[in-house]
Protein backbone atom coordinates (compact mmCIF):
# COMPACT_ATOMS: atom_id res chain seq x y z
CA UNK A 1 0.00 0.00 0.00
CA UNK A 2 1.53 3.57 -1.05
CA UNK A 3 1.75 5.72 2.11
CA UNK A 4 0.67 9.31 2.13
CA UNK A 5 2.91 11.44 0.51
CA UNK A 6 4.99 13.90 3.32
CA UNK A 7 3.19 16.97 3.49
CA UNK A 8 6.32 20.10 2.87
CA UNK A 9 6.20 23.39 4.64
CA UNK A 10 6.85 25.97 1.84
CA UNK A 11 9.87 26.87 3.46
CA UNK A 12 11.52 23.26 3.50
CA UNK A 13 13.81 23.01 1.00
CA UNK A 14 14.53 20.12 -1.09
CA UNK A 15 17.97 18.16 -1.12
CA UNK A 16 19.45 18.63 -4.50
CA UNK A 17 20.68 15.15 -5.26
CA UNK A 18 22.94 16.01 -8.23
CA UNK A 19 25.12 18.60 -5.36
CA UNK A 20 26.29 15.43 -3.41
CA UNK A 21 29.04 13.65 -3.77
CA UNK A 22 29.70 9.55 -3.14
CA UNK A 23 30.38 9.98 0.37
CA UNK A 24 27.26 12.94 1.06
CA UNK A 25 25.33 10.31 -0.78
CA UNK A 26 26.24 7.87 1.33
CA UNK A 27 26.24 8.92 4.00
CA UNK A 28 22.37 10.97 3.59
CA UNK A 29 20.88 7.54 2.50
CA UNK A 30 21.60 6.18 5.77
CA UNK A 31 20.07 8.48 7.33
CA UNK A 32 16.83 7.55 5.33
CA UNK A 33 17.43 3.99 6.93
CA UNK A 34 17.74 2.86 3.50
CA UNK A 35 20.44 -0.11 2.77
CA UNK A 36 23.48 1.07 1.64
CA UNK A 37 23.15 -0.18 -1.95
CA UNK A 38 20.82 2.45 -2.71
CA UNK A 39 23.76 5.37 -2.64
CA UNK A 40 24.98 3.34 -6.30
CA UNK A 41 21.16 2.69 -7.57
CA UNK A 42 20.48 6.62 -7.14
CA UNK A 43 23.91 7.83 -8.59
CA UNK A 44 23.19 5.72 -11.25
CA UNK A 45 20.07 6.92 -12.53
CA UNK A 46 22.04 10.58 -12.11
CA UNK A 47 24.65 10.16 -14.13
CA UNK A 48 24.34 7.26 -16.59
CA UNK A 49 20.56 7.44 -17.00
CA UNK A 50 20.52 11.04 -16.76
CA UNK A 51 17.07 11.17 -15.45
CA UNK A 52 15.16 14.37 -14.92
CA UNK A 53 12.78 13.30 -12.31
CA UNK A 54 12.68 10.96 -9.26
CA UNK A 55 10.03 9.07 -10.78
CA UNK A 56 11.98 7.64 -13.19
CA UNK A 57 13.98 5.66 -10.52
CA UNK A 58 12.09 2.22 -11.46
CA UNK A 59 14.56 -0.29 -8.81
CA UNK A 60 12.96 1.81 -5.76
CA UNK A 61 9.69 0.99 -4.61
CA UNK A 62 6.85 3.55 -5.46
CA UNK A 63 6.34 4.21 -1.86
CA UNK A 64 10.62 5.03 -1.50
CA UNK A 65 10.06 7.47 -4.80
CA UNK A 66 7.47 8.84 -2.90
CA UNK A 67 9.17 9.68 0.03
CA UNK A 68 12.52 10.29 -1.92
CA UNK A 69 10.63 13.09 -4.21
CA UNK A 70 9.13 14.58 -0.97
CA UNK A 71 12.63 15.20 0.43
CA UNK A 72 14.61 15.79 -2.72
CA UNK A 73 14.74 17.27 -6.35
CA UNK A 74 17.18 16.60 -9.40
CA UNK A 75 18.39 19.90 -10.63
CA UNK A 76 19.45 20.62 -13.93
CA UNK A 77 19.61 23.22 -15.87
CA UNK A 78 15.67 24.13 -16.94
CA UNK A 79 16.51 27.21 -19.47
CA UNK A 80 19.04 26.01 -22.20
CA UNK A 81 19.77 28.46 -25.36
CA UNK A 82 21.90 26.78 -28.39
CA UNK A 83 23.21 28.66 -31.04
CA UNK A 84 24.31 27.22 -33.92
CA UNK A 85 27.18 28.24 -35.99
CA UNK A 86 27.36 27.81 -39.82
CA UNK A 87 30.00 25.14 -39.28
CA UNK A 88 27.66 22.75 -36.83
CA UNK A 89 29.10 24.04 -34.05
CA UNK A 90 26.70 24.84 -30.83
CA UNK A 91 27.29 27.09 -28.02
CA UNK A 92 24.96 26.02 -25.39
CA UNK A 93 23.97 28.80 -22.50
CA UNK A 94 22.65 27.14 -19.34
CA UNK A 95 20.90 29.29 -16.98
CA UNK A 96 22.36 28.43 -13.08
CA UNK A 97 20.00 28.55 -9.85
CA UNK A 98 21.00 32.20 -9.68
CA UNK A 99 20.16 33.30 -12.38
CA UNK A 100 23.60 33.73 -14.11
CA UNK A 101 24.36 31.65 -17.02
CA UNK A 102 27.51 29.41 -18.30
CA UNK A 103 28.78 28.55 -21.62
CA UNK A 104 29.91 25.14 -23.16
CA UNK A 105 29.99 24.54 -26.57
CA UNK A 106 29.64 21.30 -28.60
CA UNK A 107 32.07 21.28 -31.58
CA UNK A 108 31.45 18.22 -33.99
CA UNK A 109 34.25 16.91 -36.26
CA UNK A 110 33.94 13.79 -38.60
CA UNK A 111 33.42 11.38 -36.10
CA UNK A 112 34.18 12.96 -32.84
CA UNK A 113 32.17 15.13 -30.75
CA UNK A 114 34.31 17.13 -28.41
CA UNK A 115 32.50 19.27 -25.42
CA UNK A 116 34.10 22.62 -24.23
CA UNK A 117 33.46 22.90 -20.57
CA UNK A 118 33.49 25.71 -18.20
CA UNK A 119 34.41 25.95 -14.91
CA UNK A 120 33.48 29.70 -13.64
CA UNK A 121 31.08 31.83 -14.57
CA UNK A 122 33.68 34.68 -15.88
CA UNK A 123 37.16 34.35 -15.00
CA UNK A 124 39.68 35.49 -11.89
CA UNK A 125 42.13 36.45 -14.55
CA UNK A 126 43.04 38.95 -16.74
CA UNK A 127 44.10 37.97 -19.90
CA UNK A 128 43.56 41.21 -22.80
CA UNK A 129 42.90 38.51 -25.62
CA UNK A 130 40.49 36.57 -24.06
CA UNK A 131 36.67 37.99 -23.61
CA UNK A 132 36.11 36.05 -20.59
CA UNK A 133 38.64 37.96 -18.81
CA UNK A 134 36.74 41.31 -19.99
CA UNK A 135 33.49 39.46 -17.38
CA UNK A 136 35.67 39.43 -14.01
CA UNK A 137 34.92 36.83 -11.67
CA UNK A 138 31.46 35.87 -10.87
CA UNK A 139 31.87 32.99 -9.25
CA UNK A 140 33.27 29.59 -9.04
CA UNK A 141 30.77 26.62 -10.26
CA UNK A 142 30.40 23.91 -8.37
CA UNK A 143 30.96 20.31 -9.12
CA UNK A 144 27.61 19.22 -9.89
CA UNK A 145 26.84 22.35 -12.34
CA UNK A 146 30.19 21.43 -14.38
CA UNK A 147 29.20 17.72 -15.01
CA UNK A 148 25.35 19.55 -15.50
CA UNK A 149 27.11 20.63 -18.42
CA UNK A 150 28.00 17.43 -20.02
CA UNK A 151 24.57 16.12 -19.09
CA UNK A 152 22.46 18.71 -20.78
CA UNK A 153 24.37 18.62 -24.14
CA UNK A 154 24.50 15.19 -24.36
CA UNK A 155 20.65 15.31 -23.60
CA UNK A 156 20.53 17.57 -27.00
CA UNK A 157 22.86 15.33 -28.78
CA UNK A 158 21.07 12.60 -31.37
CA UNK A 159 20.70 9.08 -29.24
CA UNK A 160 23.06 7.32 -31.76
CA UNK A 161 25.52 9.85 -30.83
CA UNK A 162 27.93 10.16 -27.66
CA UNK A 163 29.86 12.59 -26.66
CA UNK A 164 34.04 11.31 -26.93
CA UNK A 165 36.43 14.12 -26.06
CA UNK A 166 35.91 16.48 -23.04
CA UNK A 167 37.98 19.75 -22.65
CA UNK A 168 38.10 22.36 -19.44
CA UNK A 169 38.81 25.24 -22.02
CA UNK A 170 35.95 27.04 -21.20
CA UNK A 171 34.59 30.06 -19.11
CA UNK A 172 37.00 30.54 -16.42
CA UNK A 173 40.66 29.46 -14.77
CA UNK A 174 40.15 25.37 -14.21
CA UNK A 175 42.93 25.40 -11.66
CA UNK A 176 41.67 28.34 -9.67
CA UNK A 177 38.26 26.16 -9.01
CA UNK A 178 40.40 22.88 -8.68
CA UNK A 179 38.21 21.34 -5.60
CA UNK A 180 35.25 21.32 -7.30
CA UNK A 181 37.00 20.06 -11.09
CA UNK A 182 38.78 17.25 -9.27
CA UNK A 183 35.23 16.36 -7.94
CA UNK A 184 33.94 16.86 -10.95
CA UNK A 185 36.14 14.39 -13.16
CA UNK A 186 35.92 11.42 -10.57
CA UNK A 187 32.29 11.86 -11.01
CA UNK A 188 32.67 11.69 -15.33
CA UNK A 189 35.21 9.11 -15.34
CA UNK A 190 34.20 6.69 -12.83
CA UNK A 191 32.89 3.77 -14.59
CA UNK A 192 31.00 1.74 -11.55
CA UNK A 193 28.41 4.90 -11.22
CA UNK A 194 29.35 8.05 -13.13
CA UNK A 195 29.30 9.63 -16.33
CA UNK A 196 32.16 6.78 -17.41
CA UNK A 197 34.69 8.74 -19.48
CA UNK A 198 38.10 7.66 -20.07
CA UNK A 199 40.60 10.07 -18.54
CA UNK A 200 42.74 10.17 -21.45
CA UNK A 201 39.94 11.72 -23.74
CA UNK A 202 39.76 14.79 -21.41
CA UNK A 203 42.10 17.71 -21.01
CA UNK A 204 42.34 19.93 -18.47
CA UNK A 205 43.98 23.52 -19.63
CA UNK A 206 45.24 26.24 -17.82
CA UNK A 207 46.58 30.01 -18.32
CA UNK A 208 49.81 28.69 -15.89
CA UNK A 209 49.00 27.83 -12.30
CA UNK A 210 52.25 26.42 -11.63
CA UNK A 211 51.98 25.55 -7.87
CA UNK A 212 48.92 23.62 -8.94
CA UNK A 213 50.01 21.78 -11.96
CA UNK A 214 50.61 18.54 -10.43
CA UNK A 215 47.35 18.61 -8.72
CA UNK A 216 45.94 17.21 -12.19
CA UNK A 217 48.55 14.34 -12.40
CA UNK A 218 46.51 12.44 -9.99
CA UNK A 219 43.04 12.93 -11.86
CA UNK A 220 45.09 11.30 -15.11
CA UNK A 221 43.62 13.72 -17.53
CA UNK A 222 45.52 15.24 -19.94
CA UNK A 223 47.54 19.08 -19.44
CA UNK A 224 47.45 21.44 -21.48
CA UNK A 225 49.21 25.09 -20.77
CA UNK A 226 48.64 28.69 -22.09
CA UNK A 227 52.34 29.90 -23.17
CA UNK A 228 50.75 32.80 -25.65
CA UNK A 229 54.25 34.63 -25.18
CA UNK A 230 58.10 33.55 -25.51
CA UNK A 231 59.43 36.59 -23.03
CA UNK A 232 58.40 37.64 -19.78
CA UNK A 233 57.76 41.43 -20.94
CA UNK A 234 55.66 39.75 -23.57
CA UNK A 235 53.63 37.53 -21.64
CA UNK A 236 53.28 40.31 -18.87
CA UNK A 237 51.26 42.41 -20.97
CA UNK A 238 49.42 39.49 -22.41
CA UNK A 239 48.59 38.46 -19.10
CA UNK A 240 49.77 39.88 -16.47
CA UNK A 241 47.34 38.57 -13.60
CA UNK A 242 49.17 35.26 -14.38
CA UNK A 243 52.64 35.94 -15.37
CA UNK A 244 52.87 37.98 -12.14
CA UNK A 245 52.30 35.11 -10.31
CA UNK A 246 54.20 32.78 -12.28
CA UNK A 247 56.49 34.43 -14.55
CA UNK A 248 57.75 31.63 -17.66
CA UNK A 249 61.17 30.41 -15.53
CA UNK A 250 58.20 28.90 -12.65
CA UNK A 251 55.70 27.88 -15.08
CA UNK A 252 58.12 26.41 -17.18
CA UNK A 253 59.96 24.61 -14.29
CA UNK A 254 56.91 23.16 -13.19
CA UNK A 255 56.33 21.50 -16.85
CA UNK A 256 59.72 20.22 -16.53
CA UNK A 257 58.49 18.84 -12.95
CA UNK A 258 55.27 17.37 -14.20
CA UNK A 259 54.93 13.81 -13.93
CA UNK A 260 53.94 12.76 -17.27
CA UNK A 261 53.12 9.24 -17.78
CA UNK A 262 54.97 6.98 -20.62
CA UNK A 263 53.55 7.71 -24.01
CA UNK A 264 51.99 11.43 -22.60
CA UNK A 265 52.59 14.81 -23.40
CA UNK A 266 52.03 18.16 -22.57
CA UNK A 267 50.21 20.53 -24.82
CA UNK A 268 51.20 24.00 -24.93
CA UNK A 269 48.51 26.44 -26.66
CA UNK A 270 50.14 29.28 -28.43
CA UNK A 271 47.59 32.08 -28.83
CA UNK A 272 48.61 34.01 -32.26
CA UNK A 273 48.23 37.92 -32.22
CA UNK A 274 49.34 40.29 -35.39
CA UNK A 275 52.16 41.91 -34.67
CA UNK A 276 52.40 41.13 -30.93
CA UNK A 277 53.93 37.78 -30.33
CA UNK A 278 53.69 36.20 -33.94
CA UNK A 279 56.89 36.92 -35.30
CA UNK A 280 60.23 34.65 -36.65
CA UNK A 281 62.25 35.61 -33.28
CA UNK A 282 59.38 34.48 -31.59
CA UNK A 283 58.73 31.21 -33.20
CA UNK A 284 62.59 30.71 -33.31
CA UNK A 285 62.52 31.28 -29.31
CA UNK A 286 60.13 28.73 -28.56
CA UNK A 287 62.17 25.77 -29.24
CA UNK A 288 64.26 26.86 -26.56
CA UNK A 289 61.88 27.58 -23.74
CA UNK A 290 60.66 23.97 -24.31
CA UNK A 291 63.55 22.11 -25.11
CA UNK A 292 63.72 19.16 -22.90
CA UNK A 293 59.55 18.60 -22.28
CA UNK A 294 57.86 15.93 -23.90
CA UNK A 295 55.27 18.17 -25.76
CA UNK A 296 53.15 19.35 -28.50
CA UNK A 297 51.88 22.84 -29.60
CA UNK A 298 48.62 23.66 -30.42
CA UNK A 299 48.75 27.44 -32.25
CA UNK A 300 45.45 29.42 -32.01
CA UNK A 301 45.02 32.34 -34.87
CA UNK A 302 43.34 34.80 -33.02
CA UNK A 303 39.53 34.58 -32.68
CA UNK A 304 38.79 38.17 -32.90
CA UNK A 305 35.68 39.69 -31.00
CA UNK A 306 33.80 42.94 -30.82
CA UNK A 307 35.85 45.82 -29.08
CA UNK A 308 39.61 43.96 -28.70
CA UNK A 309 42.48 45.93 -30.27
CA UNK A 310 44.07 42.37 -31.31
CA UNK A 311 43.93 40.79 -34.81
CA UNK A 312 44.11 37.96 -36.25
CA UNK A 313 47.35 37.01 -38.28
CA UNK A 314 47.93 36.26 -42.12
CA UNK A 315 47.14 32.45 -43.39
CA UNK A 316 51.08 33.31 -44.37
CA UNK A 317 52.34 34.23 -41.15
CA UNK A 318 50.65 31.19 -39.54
CA UNK A 319 52.08 28.77 -41.98
CA UNK A 320 55.99 30.64 -41.33
CA UNK A 321 55.50 30.59 -37.79
CA UNK A 322 54.36 26.79 -37.56
CA UNK A 323 57.28 26.19 -40.21
CA UNK A 324 60.11 27.29 -38.02
CA UNK A 325 58.78 24.71 -35.39
CA UNK A 326 58.59 22.06 -37.51
CA UNK A 327 62.19 22.59 -38.50
CA UNK A 328 62.67 22.37 -34.88
CA UNK A 329 61.48 19.46 -34.58
CA UNK A 330 58.34 20.17 -32.12
CA UNK A 331 54.93 18.22 -33.07
CA UNK A 332 53.13 21.98 -34.18
CA UNK A 333 49.43 21.56 -35.25
CA UNK A 334 46.78 24.82 -36.14
CA UNK A 335 43.74 24.96 -34.31
CA UNK A 336 40.76 25.11 -36.51
CA UNK A 337 38.74 28.44 -35.66
CA UNK A 338 35.40 26.54 -34.59
CA UNK A 339 31.92 28.68 -33.88
CA UNK A 340 33.49 32.14 -34.31
CA UNK A 341 29.60 33.40 -35.79
CA UNK A 342 27.99 32.62 -32.60
CA UNK A 343 31.45 33.79 -30.66
CA UNK A 344 31.72 30.10 -29.42
CA UNK A 345 35.26 30.13 -30.77
CA UNK A 346 38.12 29.92 -28.42
CA UNK A 347 38.45 33.02 -25.98
CA UNK A 348 35.17 34.50 -27.37
CA UNK A 349 33.03 33.02 -24.57
CA UNK A 350 31.09 35.53 -22.10
CA UNK A 351 30.18 38.42 -23.09
CA UNK A 352 26.30 36.99 -23.84
CA UNK A 353 24.91 40.83 -24.66
CA UNK A 354 27.79 41.68 -27.20
CA UNK A 355 27.03 37.69 -28.28
CA UNK A 356 23.30 38.00 -28.67
CA UNK A 357 23.37 41.60 -30.58
CA UNK A 358 26.01 39.77 -32.92
CA UNK A 359 24.87 36.83 -33.96
CA UNK A 360 20.92 37.58 -34.43
CA UNK A 361 21.68 37.17 -38.19
CA UNK A 362 24.37 34.68 -38.21
CA UNK A 363 23.12 31.68 -35.81
CA UNK A 364 19.97 29.33 -35.28
CA UNK A 365 18.61 30.22 -31.93
CA UNK A 366 16.80 27.48 -29.90
CA UNK A 367 15.34 27.44 -26.21
CA UNK A 368 14.26 30.69 -24.01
Amino acid sequence: MLSDPIQISPSRQLTNLLAMDWSAMRDWVSTLGWPAYRTRQILCWLYQKRILNITEMTDLSLSDRSHLQSIATITRASNVTIRQATDGTKKFLLELTDGLEVESVLIPEDDRLTLCVSTQVGCTLDCGFCLTGQMGLKRNLKAHEIVNQVLTVQDHVASSSRLTSLVFMGMGEPLANMEEVSEAIKRLTNRDWGVGFSPRRITVSTAGLASRLREVAPLGVNLAISLNATTDKQRHELMPAINTLHPLSHLLKACRDYPLKTGRRLTFEYVLLAGINDSMADAKRIPKLLNGIRCKINLIPFNEFHGSLYKRPSAQSIGQFQMILRRAGLDVFIRKSRGRDVLGACGQLGDLQVGNLNNKRSSKEYGK
